[in-house]
């Protein structure tokens, strides 16, 4: 009987995990590459309470801190990236989480620190995005858009892009 028991508990608590797994439904991850064209990293979207779980993993970028920004294009020309377009702003806000005005859907609450090693990583919950490709607020409407890593740490009030610098890595976002 008591092997009964752990048995059946030991089932439940599988069945509660693989559903909470399959309730965040599906991961979408992306290579970022630097204007070289080198490995910059990933990022990967995730549905999660709230919002949209976005988590960045840098490598080969400067040590620092850096803007990182969900840009209007699925494209990313390299050495520039000036095709990714503006900051995905569906809304029409103005930049920064410090804005009085709200945020661009596209801004991320803080910038990504990236160590010695020029390695980094940061994961948020932004709930000014989408992904269900029928919202207006999705990151997979229109053709897609785009993650952009910038040369320095965003302000998170200066319109329009936080006086971040210029654009040293680029992953497309499609779906």
């Amino acid at each position: 009987m008591r092997f009964g028991l752990v048995a059946v508990c030991g089932l439940s608590v599988g069945l509660m995990v693989a559903g909470t797994a399959m309730a965040a439904g599906p991961k979408y991850t992306y290579p970022i590459k630097t204007s070289s064209g080198a490995d910059g990293g990933k990022v990967t979207f995730t549905n999660a309470k709230g919002g949209v779980k976005v988590k960045i993993e840098l490598k080969n970028i400067p040590f620092g801190d850096h803007g990182v920004h969900i840009h209007q294009n699925a494209v990313c020309d390299a050495p520039d990236f000036k095709g990714a377009g503006g900051h995905f702003n569906p809304d029409g806000k103005k930049h920064g989480y410090m804005s009085d005005m709200g945020h661009h859907n596209g801004d991320l609450p803080k910038s990504v620190s990236v160590g010695e090693d020029h390695n980094g990583e940061a994961t948020f919950v932004i709930t000014s995005i989408s992904l269900d490709p029928a919202a207006p607020n999705s990151i997979f409407a229109n053709g897609g858009t785009s993650l952009v890593v910038h040369e320095k740490a965003d302000d998170e009030k200066t319109d329009p892009s936080g006086n971040s610098g210029n654009r040293i890595a680029c992953a497309v976002i499609t779906k």
